[in-house]
C-alpha cells in the first residue's frame, strides 16, 4: 500500500489494487482463447463452406463483425485489469503545512447560451465553489460568458451579493449542499435564518426569471452606478459572434466582505472578444483565455474547470484534491486529478444511460493503475504547469507574465493588470503562437476534454483518479432521447477527428505512453466501428430468419456452445463490473439497450457527418445540450417512458431494427409451431427474441401511447416502408 508524503507523518492518501485484478485477467485470458476459436470458425467456414456468392456474402459479414466486436473487447480489457482505488485523509492536511501555505485556486465555470443553459444553474454552481472549506481569499472564480449575454453577467452580479448571506450561513450552520437549490431541495434543518436566507434566494431567482423571460435587464434590477456601467457595454451593435473584451470583476478578495465581516473570494466575469472572421475553438478557446486572463490577474497554481450545471457537492473538494497536489513524490509528473462525472435528477432506472457508468466511473479505475484517467471536461483540479509543455520541457508563453510560475504583485483591477487581461482575450492573440496545440487545451477535435488529456499524457504527465463515497460534483444529465443522441454524436465526431489526426492513439499514443495505454484510449476513438457489426446483428440474422436460411451452428454442433459461452461471458462479466461499482441490474439492462441504439443512431449519422466533412459536402459545431426542462416530457421521464416526440432521421434505423426484429421473431414462431427446422434457426430466433425485448419502448411509442412524446407517425411509416424494401432487396438473394 502507498501513502502520501513521508512515513514520518500522518498520510494524505492511501491506494490498493481491487480484489477482483486476478479472475479479471484469468478471464480475459480464458475469453481471448474463445475469441480466437471463433474467428478460426469463420475462417473455415469462409474458405471450405461458402459455395453461393449470398453465402460467402453472410458468412464474410459476420466475420468481419465479429473481428470488430474481438478488437473492441480487448481494449476495453485493459480498463479491467490494472484496477485500483484511492483514499484521501484531508483531515490530516493542517498537521503537513499551514493553512496559510495552502496554495491559491482558480477555478473556471464555462457557459455559453443562457437559454440552453439557465443562469440560474450557473449562480448554484458559482455559489458552491465560493463557499469550499478552503481559504476563501485564496479563491478565484472566472466565469467565461461565451454567449456574450448581459443576462449572464446579471446572474454573475446576483451570485456575488447573494454571496455575501449565503457564505457565512454555510460556516455558521457547518451546511454540506452548499449550492443553494439543493440544500433547499433537501431535507434541511429549519431555523429563522434558514426562512430569511430561502426568501432571499427565492427573490433572486424570480428576478432571474424574469430577465429571461424579457431577454434584458430592466432599469428596476440595476442596484448601483457600477452595474449601470457594466450592462451598458451591450449596444446596438453587441453581437454574441462580433464584440469586444468584456472583463468585469465583481468581487475582489482583497477589499469585499460578507455579512459576517470575513474576505470574500475573487468573482470574475469574462467574455472574450469574438469576431466572425476570427476562429473562436469552441470550449477550448474559451479555456484558454481563461488560463491567460487568470495568468494575468492571479495566476493560482492550481485551476478547477467546471461546466456551468455541474455544482460542487463537497465542501472539502480542493483538500482531497491537495492532498495528491502537496505530495512531493508524485507532484512533480502530476498534471491533474479528476472526479468522476455524476448526475442528480437521473430517474430510477436510467433510462437513457446518461450516468455512463464505465466512461466517468468505471475505466477511470483501471486507467488509475496505469498513467491515470482521462480529462472529462469538469470536476478537474489542474497544475497550471501541465498548459505549458512536459514535465521536464517548459514551453515559455509570449508573455512572461502570463507564465506558470510568475507571481502576480499588483491588485487584480489595477490598470496594468486590467489592459494585460483585456490583451491576452483578444480573438487574434493567438495568432502565430502555440496555443492549441502545445500550450493550453489543445484544439482540432470537438472532444477538446479527450484530446487535451490525451496529450498531455503523450507529454509525459500522469493523472489520479479521486473518487469519494460523497460525490464531489453533481451535474445535469439530458432526459430526452434526442437530447441524448445528439451529445453522444457530437462525442463521436469528435473521437473520428482525434483517431484521424496524427496524434491517434493507436499509433502515437501507443508510441508516446505504451501499449496498454494506447489501446484504452483507442478504445474511444473505436466507437464508430460498432455501426458495422450492430447492424449487421440487427438485421442480418432476422431477414435469414424470415426466409428460413440458418445461418448459425444448429444446438447439437459443438460451435453452437461456443457461441452461448461467448454472449453469456460478454454480457455476464460486463455485469458484474457493472454491480460491483455500484450500479443495478435494471441499470446495466438500460444500458446495455443504449448501447445497441447508439450504435444505430448517432454512430450511424455521426460517422457520415464527419466523412461527409472530409469530403467538403458537411460541416459541424460544437453544439449545446439543453438544460431546460418542460414540466410534461419530465414527468415521462420519471415515469421511465422514452421520449420520441421529435421527428429525427436518427429514430428511423432503430425503428426499422424494431419492426424486422418483431416480425421475423413472429414468423420464426410461426416456423417452429409448423414443425419446420428449430434446430438450425434457435440462435436466429434467440437474436431476434433478444431484439424485441430491447425494443419494447420502442413498439409502446409507436402504437400504444398519444402523448407528446409518442413515435411520430411519419417516422413509423417511413421506416415500415424502408424494411419494406430492404426485405424485398436482401430475400431473393437469401432463398437462392
Amino acid at each position: 500500500m502507498e501513502v502520501g508524503l513521508r512515513t514520518s507523518l500522518p498520510p494524505l492518501h492511501t491506494l490498493r489494487h481491487a480484489r477482483r485484478t486476478t479472475f479479471n485477467r484469468v478471464f480475459v485470458a480464458i475469453y481471448t482463447c474463445a475469441i480466437l476459436a471463433l474467428l478460426y470458425h469463420h475462417a473455415l467456414k469462409l474458405i471450405f463452406h461458402s459455395t453461393t456468392l449470398s453465402s460467402f456474402f453472410i458468412t464474410l459479414s459476420f466475420f468481419i463483425s465479429d473481428i470488430i466486436l474481438a478488437i473492441v473487447w480487448a481494449t476495453q480489457q485493459c480498463f479491467r485489469i490494472t484496477i485500483v482505488y484511492r483514499d484521501e485523509f484531508p483531515e490530516n492536511l493542517e498537521k503537513v503545512m499551514k493553512k496559510s501555505d495552502f496554495p491559491t485556486l482558480d477555478v473556471f465555470i464555462c457557459t455559453a447560451d443562457p437559454y440552453k443553459e439557465p443562469p440560474i444553474r450557473l449562480v448554484n454552481t458559482a455559489l458552491s465553489v465560493m463557499a469550499y472549506d478552503y481559504p476563501t481569499e485564496k479563491i478565484s472564480i472566472y466565469v467565461s460568458d461565451d454567449g456574450g449575454s448581459q443576462l449572464t453577467l446579471f446572474a454573475c452580479m446576483e451570485a456575488a451579493k447573494f454571496a455575501s448571506h449565503w457564505l457565512p450561513f454555510c460556516r455558521k450552520n457547518n451546511i454540506v449542499n452548499r449550492s443553494p437549490e439543493a440544500y433547499f431541495a433537501s431535507n434541511h434543518l429549519w431555523c429563522s435564518d434558514t426562512e430569511k436566507i430561502k426568501i432571499m434566494y427565492e427573490s433572486m431567482k424570480v428576478r432571474l426569471e424574469n430577465v429571461l423571460e424579457r431577454g434584458k435587464v430592466d432599469e428596476e434590477y440595476i442596484t448601483s452606478e457600477l452595474e449601470r456601467r457594466a450592462l451598458s457595454k451591450w449596444t446596438d451593435e453587441f453581437t454574441c459572434q462580433d464584440h469586444s473584451t468584456i472583463i468585469q470583476v465583481l468581487l475582489e478578495s482583497s477589499k469585499n466582505k460578507d455579512i459576517a465581516d470575513h474576505l470574500m473570494p475573487n468573482l470574475i466575469y469574462v467574455s472574450r472578444e469574438k469576431s466572425k472572421t476570427s476562429p473562436h475553438h469552441f470550449k477550448a478557446g474559451a479555456l484558454n483565455v481563461l488560463v491567460r486572463v487568470s495568468s494575468a490577474m492571479t495566476n493560482a497554481p492550481i485551476i478547477l474547470t467546471l461546466d456551468c450545471d455541474m455544482y460542487s457537492n463537497d465542501p472539502q473538494t480542493p483538500l482531497r484534491a491537495l492532498c495528491y497536489l502537496s505530495d512531493p513524490k508524485i507532484r512533480s509528473k502530476l498534471g491533474y486529478i479528476q472526479f468522476p462525472q455524476k448526475f442528480h435528477k437521473i430517474n430510477k432506472n436510467d433510462i437513457y444511460a446518461c450516468e455512463y457508468k464505465r466512461v466517468f466511473q468505471t475505466n477511470p479505475l483501471g486507467l488509475d493503475g496505469l498513467l491515470g484517467p482521462n480529462y472529462v471536461g469538469t470536476g478537474c483540479f489542474f497544475n497550471r504547469r501541465v498548459f505549458f509543455g512536459g514535465p521536464s520541457t517548459l514551453i515559455s508563453p509570449e508573455i512572461t507574465e502570463i507564465g506558470p510560475y510568475h507571481v502576480v504583485d499588483k491588485p487584480i483591477q489595477s490598470q496594468p493588470i486590467m489592459e494585460l487581461a483585456h490583451k491576452v482575450a483578444r480573438c487574434n492573440y493567438e495568432n502565430n503562437t502555440k496555443w492549441g496545440f502545445e500550450m493550453g487545451f489543445k484544439y482540432g477535435t470537438l472532444v477538446e476534454d479527450f484530446y487535451t488529456g490525451f496529450r498531455l499524457k503523450c507529454e509525459g504527465w500522469r493523472s489520479i483518479f479521486c473518487n469519494p463515497k460523497r460525490p464531489a460534483f453533481l451535474g445535469d444529465a439530458p432526459i430526452s432521447l434526442i437530447d441524448v443522441l445528439n451529445q453522444c454524436q457530437r462525442w463521436l465526431i469528435g473521437g473520428l477527428q482525434v483517431g484521424f489526426s496524427k496524434f491517434s492513439p493507436l499509433t502515437f499514443g501507443t508510441r508516446s505512453m505504451g501499449l496498454m495505454m494506447g489501446l484504452a484510449y483507442s478504445f474511444y476513438i473505436l466507437w464508430p466501428s460498432w455501426l458495422f457489426p450492430i447492424t449487421i446483428y440487427a438485421f442480418l440474422p432476422q431477414l435469414a430468419l424470415l426466409s428460413g436460411v440458418s445461418i448459425f451452428p444448429k444446438l447439437s454442433e459443438p460451435w453452437f456452445f461456443l457461441y452461448v459461452f461467448l454472449f453469456l461471458g460478454a454480457y455476464g462479466h460486463d455485469l458484474l463490473e457493472f454491480i460491483v461499482e455500484g450500479g443495478t441490474v435494471q441499470r446495466w439492462w438500460n444500458d446495455q439497450r443504449m448501447f445497441m441504439i447508439r450504435g444505430l443512431s448517432c454512430v450511424l449519422f455521426g460517422s457520415l457527418e464527419f466523412f461527409l466533412k472530409c469530403l467538403g459536402i458537411s460541416t459541424y459545431g460544437f453544439g449545446l445540450t439543453s438544460k431546460v426542462i418542460d414540466d410534461e416530457q419530465s414527468k415521462r421521464y420519471e415515469q421511465g417512458v422514452f421520449e420520441f416526440g421529435v421527428p429525427s432521421p436518427m429514430f428511423v434505423p432503430i425503428t426499422m431494427a424494431a419492426i424486422i426484429n418483431l416480425v421475423s421473431f413472429f414468423m420464426g414462431l410461426i416456423q417452429v409451431l409448423k414443425g419446420s427446422n428449430l434446430e438450425g434457426l434457435f440462435v436466429q430466433m434467440l437474436i431476434a427474441g433478444f431484439g424485441v425485448v430491447n425494443s419494447i419502448p420502442i413498439y409502446e411509442a409507436m402504437v400504444l401511447r398519444s402523448d407528446k412524446g409518442k413515435m411520430p407517425l411519419k417516422t413509423s411509416t417511413i421506416s415500415t416502408c424502408l424494411v419494406l424494401a430492404l426485405y424485398v432487396l436482401v430475400s431473393l438473394p437469401l432463398r437462392n
